[in-house]
């Protein structure tokens, strides 16, 4: 999966070849952009109709099926503005049923859009109408929560303005909006890793990368086999059967977005990925971060930062320079990248540097972060603060081979997490699973340069409820990869339990232990959270968080949306094998 810079070159597209593609692109995403205007007419009333169904989409000149919106993939880009009341009529013209999920939006829960929990669907050749206050802005996205559309093609950006001026000045913006697409069906890709979850897996360790050096030590590699553990696992699908796309333009596409040197470049970055975890980078200009899920931040500088499925980030950049950049945005896994080009004039390009060494799952990856020394710095006023976690007293090691320095767990260590149902579906539970919110995710630890943590996010205002959780609930993030099932607390969707109740106004705080070697991005609908980093009344407010490998991720809640809510991982083929539950909000006793 290695990067041919010369073809890369040689792929840029001339105006012939501009003007053939252009009708398969929404106007945001035009081959070359010259941005998105400031200001927008206000969307209102019935001004808006989106029509669902199956068309091709071109990647780098491949013709491919998809399913898209009003004829284009991506989506067209929905624009609202703060205060007004949006009505927007779906129609599905597809075969089956389908839906609209307005993702990262405040709204009443049967506008939600998610089939069997807030709404039944929207039947084959039917139309539904979502009518709604639009109670924020910033930058969000739209998808299918129907089966496996939204891999096919089935999502689109949203921008919302605010109701008055907007802190974030800027002279042009762009929608960068990230996804992965296969020329294999969804459903394919979903029982071939039902069969083998490493069916994907290209980058397995090699007898060269051992004597190289590059890979494990012999020792290690034993004690992993022993495991059944592969370090290489990093991610379910990759470059072995994915495009990587910039606004439905694969890397020889290259899309381009234009500037005037020393303008402020708002970009909308969204990670609308299935399945692909991306780290994101533009060599020779920094950036600053304004804006997280939605939500204005105080400002930060950095060089790179991974963006998980469904996370959205708004960044600034200023070129100063008369000449291209190229944005870079890496699979996790390092198994393939796509390009994008900031550029003041069409037809140029900047050099694509090669995709960097793959990263390798750790001891830390495997839930023994503090037995690793990943958590050294922790102290017990840190613990009890929940910014990290203790290594375990003296007899707290049952059920662990300390043959294999601790790494062989086993289902003795479910006395540690009695909620957790004890079945085939739940191959382990970390044993000492360590805060990571201030690690800048895997394969970025020695980057070299300034890369962002969910420790770097302020918010730019006052969280608006600033009370201490009432209580607490650990939810364990379960799964057995050996058979490729997923689940909460060992729960499946599918298992029809109970939803995970809270009470109108409950401020509770969620601990996410991750007991997988798998990132999970874990999103909750109808609701911002508040990351628990340390920020007091300034913590970042999010609606999306990836939880590390082994790792835990904390965050308090206010249940102030009454209703049925979806609370899933957003790896598309993780929630479809039963990574998801409902969250039920219903009011106190007595309707108070």
């Amino acid at each position: 999966m290695q990067i041919d810079r010369r073809r890369f070159v040689s792929g840029a597209l001339g105006g012939g070849a501009v003007a053939a593609l252009a009708p398969w692109f929404p106007a945001w995403a035009q081959p070359v952009s010259p941005g998105i205007p400031a200001t927008l007419p206000t969307v209102s009333g019935n001004d808006i109709t989106l029509r669902i169904a199956r068309q091709t989409m071109r990647i780098d000149g491949k013709p491919s099926r998809a399913i898209g919106i009003n004829g284009t993939v991506p989506a067209p880009l929905v624009r609202l503005k703060e205060g007004q009341t949006a009505r927007l009529t779906v129609v599905n013209d597809l075969d089956e049923d389908s839906s609209i999920h307005w993702h990262g939006l405040i709204l009443p829960f049967h506008m939600d859009g998610v089939p069997g929990v807030s709404f039944p669907g929207i039947k084959p050749r039917s139309t539904f109408v979502y009518e709604f206050p639009v109670v924020q802005s910033g930058t969000y996205w739209y998808h299918s929560h129907s089966g496996l559309q939204e891999q096919l093609g089935h999502y689109g950006p949203l921008v919302i303005d605010p109701a008055g001026a907007d802190p974030i000045s800027s002279d042009r913006e762009h929608v960068i909006l990230l996804s992965d697409h296969s020329a294999l069906s969804p459903e394919a890709i979903f029982r071939k890793l039902k069969i083998n979850p490493g069916h994907f897996n290209m980058q397995r360790q090699t007898l060269g990368g051992l004597l190289a050096g590059k890979d494990q030590s012999l020792k290690d590699r034993l004690a992993w086999g022993k495991m059944r553990m592969d370090p290489a696992d990093i991610a379910d699908v990759n470059g072995s059967t994915y495009s990587f796309l910039v606004n439905g333009h694969g890397p020889r596409d290259n899309w381009t977005g234009l500037f005037k040197p020393g303008e402020r470049v708002r970009l909308r970055i969204i990670n609308a990925s299935a399945m692909t975890i991306f780290n994101l980078r533009i060599p020779g200009l920094r950036m600053t971060v304004v804006q997280a899920d939605g939500l204005n931040i105080v400002p930060v500088e950095i060089d790179e930062f991974q963006i998980a499925v469904a996370e959205t980030y708004d960044v600034i950049v200023t070129p100063v320079e008369d000449r291209a950049y190229t944005l870079v945005a890496e699979a996790n896994d390092r198994s393939g990248m796509t390009r994008a080009t900031l550029a003041p004039r069409a037809g140029m390009v900047a050099e694509v540097p090669p995709l960097r060494e793959r990263p390798l799952a750790t001891m830390k990856d495997m839930g023994m972060g503090a037995m690793a020394g990943g958590d050294a710095s922790c102290t017990a006023e840190h613990a009890a603060m929940g910014h990290c976690t203790l290594p375990p007293a003296d007899g707290a090691m049952a059920g662990m081979d300390h043959g294999d320095r601790g790494m062989q767990h086993s289902m003795r260590d479910f006395d540690a997490a009695p909620q957790v149902k004890r079945d085939p579906g739940v191959q382990s539970i970390s044993p000492m699973p360590v805060d990571r919110m201030g690690e800048p995710g895997q394969g970025l630890e020695d980057a070299g340069h300034k890369v962002l943590t969910y420790h770097d996010l302020v918010a730019l205002e006052r969280n608006p409820d600033v009370r201490a959780a009432s209580r607490s609930l650990d939810i364990h993030l379960t799964g057995n990869m050996e058979r490729f099932m997923w689940s909460f607390d060992g729960v499946k969707m599918s298992d029809h339990h109970e939803p995970i109740p809270f009470t109108l106004g409950e401020r509770v705080r969620i601990n996410l232990i991750n007991d997988s070697m798998m990132s999970h991005p874990i999103h909750l609908h109808g609701h911002f959270f508040e990351l628990v980093t340390g920020k007091g009344d300034r913590s970042p407010r999010k609606h999306t968080v990836l939880v590390q490998p082994g790792g835990i991720a904390r965050f308090d809640f206010t249940a102030d949306a009454l209703g049925d809510w979806a609370f899933h991982c957003h790896l598309l083929y993780h929630m479809h094998a039963g990574m998801m539950r409902v969250v039920s909000v219903r009011p106190r006793e007595g309707g108070q």
